[in-house]
């Protein structure tokens, strides 16, 4: 039997007991792992908001020596299957097929949560030679954009607070060390309301919230520069108004997510969208002015090569034969979330993978024997073993 059939036989467990985001009971997929961590002897308990709802679970190992705690995080909840009729398979079927784990979370991230487990076993088996500590963070508040249990953990005050985290995201080829940030508000354009078919000429709320969709979309944004890879980005992403052919709308509510770096910062975003409401409301004047609501804001980041935990995961790759490249994501992940709270964070680095958020989600196991390597090695280096 493979080394790794244990692995695989977890991750399988788990996609059989569906956590998709806002959706599911995330009780099964919680007890198969809570079943499998009490069999180990491994200390484990489940995180709880604020309003007591379940958003992780928290394996914590500590060692014999003193030291800094690292953590390896991986979610349990995942995206939806969306049109399931469009599967070549059930989403939840969990079956192995031509080198392929089958199911949605199996990339993303169920195949992680189960290896990140077993690493942990082994490391609680040693954890007398350990320096510091190992936690193991499964959040079920990831999908959701909420962050529940990285933001649980992060507070509770009888957590020791990581000195770096890894986060198991799929990718063979990349170690991803950033990510651009954001800044995201939702911008009320306001108009007098009234009949389409009066005498009236001034603009309705939609014709506002169009031109001010011209105005951002023709902001000028810096270029990438030499110390981040990548450049700003600004995307309207929704557009709600009216009602029926007969009314001119009163309201229209736009959605704006703008991607941030360290040369334009949140504070730049919001800088030019206000510039553009400013613009708006003194050329197509309107009752009442055009109101911003920010909603989200995360800062970029970006480790060093030689910054842990960053170093620790490229140094493994290289001994284990592996050519990988540091990478700066273009989206924003949760070690943004962790990077505005002093943590840092690679956010990837794992299988080959198919379907990701789509149909037919797959991972590839022919690729597991070398992620398990490279962590557990990176791991070991961190922990002193």
């Amino acid at each position: 039997m493979s080394p790794y059939a244990g692995v695989v036989a977890l991750a399988q467990q788990l996609i059989r007991r569906p956590s998709r985001a806002g959706i599911d009971d995330y009780g099964p997929v919680l007890a198969a792992l809570e079943g499998w961590l009490a069999e180990r002897g491994l200390p484990h308990r489940r995180l709880h908001d604020e309003r007591g709802g379940v958003v992780g679970l928290l394996v914590e190992v500590a060692g014999g020596r003193p030291g800094p705690w690292w953590t390896l995080d991986a979610c349990l909840d995942t995206a939806p299957y969306g049109d399931e009729g469009a599967w070549s398979f059930p989403p939840d079927c969990g079956e192995v097929a031509d080198g392929w784990l089958l199911g949605r979370g199996a990339a993303d991230s169920k195949l992680a949560a189960a290896m990140f487990c077993h690493l942990a076993a082994e490391v609680h088996g040693r954890s007398a030679a350990l320096r510091g500590g190992l936690a193991v963070l499964l959040d079920v508040d990831e999908h959701t954009g909420g962050f529940g249990g990285a933001r649980t953990y992060l507070d509770d005050p009888e957590a020791v607070r990581p000195a770096g985290v890894m986060i198991g995201y799929p990718g063979f080829d990349e170690v991803v060390v950033g990510g651009r940030g954001l800044w995201r508000a939702t911008i009320a354009v306001h108009a007098d309301s009234g009949h389409s078919g009066s005498r009236r000429t001034t603009p309705g709320a939609v014709s506002r919230a169009a031109e001010l969709v011209r105005l951002l979309d023709a902001a000028a944004l810096p270029p990438a520069g030499p110390d981040f890879p990548l450049p700003p980005k600004l995307t309207v992403t929704s557009c709600h108004g009216g009602q029926g052919f007969s009314v001119v709308p009163g309201l229209c509510e736009l959605g704006v997510d703008i991607r941030t770096t360290p040369a334009f910062a949140a504070d730049a975003a919001e800088r030019l969208v206000r510039e553009a409401v400013t613009e708006l409301d003194a050329r197509l004047p309107a009752p009442r002015p055009t109101g911003i609501t920010p909603v989200a804001s995360w800062p970029p980041y970006r480790l060093e090569k030689d910054q842990q935990p960053a170093a620790a995961l490229l140094d493994a790759a290289a001994a284990e034969g592996l050519t990988v490249r540091a990478k700066t994501a273009g989206p924003s992940n949760i070690g943004n979330l962790l990077a505005g709270e002093g943590i840092p964070a690679t956010a990837g680095f794992g299988v080959r993978y198919e379907g990701l958020h789509g149909v037919d989600e797959r991972a590839r196991l022919a690729d597991l024997p070398a992620v398990h390597a490279v962590y557990r090695r990176a791991m070991f280096t961190l922990l002193g073993l």
